[in-house]
């Protein structure tokens, strides 16, 4: 009986906690909304000057990483030539 009626007053301040928090949350959040809209509005910017950046270093990057498979690109070529040179027409009916 005891742990039950802990248990019970423990839910019932973490619920009362909880509730508190939100309250709070939702206030700071209403308050700070005028600069979270600034914010966005700064990020959009910045975005907009860095992604175009941003996209051509990963382009870079990804042809730097490319670069050490360019022998095995070339040696599936020459295979491919080799398959396709050996096989025959097809014909049409």
């Amino acid at each position: 009986m005891v742990f039950a009626g802990l248990a019970f007053a423990a839910v019932a301040v973490i619920v009362t906690f909880t509730a508190i928090a939100i309250f709070f949350k939702l206030a700071l959040k209403l308050i700070l909304l005028p600069l979270l809209l600034v914010k966005w509005i700064v990020m959009g910017v910045v975005l907009m000057v860095v992604g175009p950046i941003l996209f051509l270093a990963g382009i870079v990057a990804v042809f730097a990483m490319m670069v050490p498979l360019l022998p095995f690109v070339v040696l599936g070529g020459i295979v491919w030539l080799l398959v396709r040179a050996t096989r025959r027409p097809a014909v049409v009916a």
